[in-house]
């Protein structure tokens, strides 16, 4: 069997850490090291349709936060993510957003929005309490 067939993987879905060896046969795959099924598909998962959460910052027009911290609502595929991150980094905030707020909708008809992660509203309260 070639190494195209089998790889080795690090299960991240809880803390154990099983490492998974998944081998791709004419039955399909075959998971071995998994303490659980979660890590099974997971094996599975990560050899067909690979995804991740994104995280990351977008440029604000607020001169005392100029970045703002988001993250996608949901996983984007891993070839998407360098044309999820061209579309982020044409955004630019001009209010001071909450945390969960859509800041970029749907992005590339994923069915995934960007979220902001952080209060920019918290930074604006501090600033009235100052002396």
């Amino acid at each position: 069997m070639t190494t195209e067939n089998r790889a080795a993987l690090t299960c991240i879905l809880c803390p154990r850490g099983c490492a998974l060896t998944v081998t791709r046969g004419d039955g399909g795959f075959t998971v071995e090291g998994s303490g659980c099924r979660l890590g099974s598909d997971y094996a599975i998962k990560e050899r067909t349709n690979p995804e991740r959460t994104v995280t990351t910052t977008v440029k604000t027009s607020i001169p005392d936060h100029p970045r703002l911290a988001v993250r996608t609502s949901g996983e984007i595929p891993l070839a998407r993510i360098f044309a999820v991150m061209r579309e982020v980094n044409r955004v630019v905030v001009s209010h001071r957003a909450g945390p969960g707020e859509v800041i970029l909708r749907d992005v590339l008809g994923l069915g995934i929005d960007v979220i902001s992660t952080d209060d920019m509203r918290r930074y604006d309260h501090e600033k009235e309490d100052t002396p």
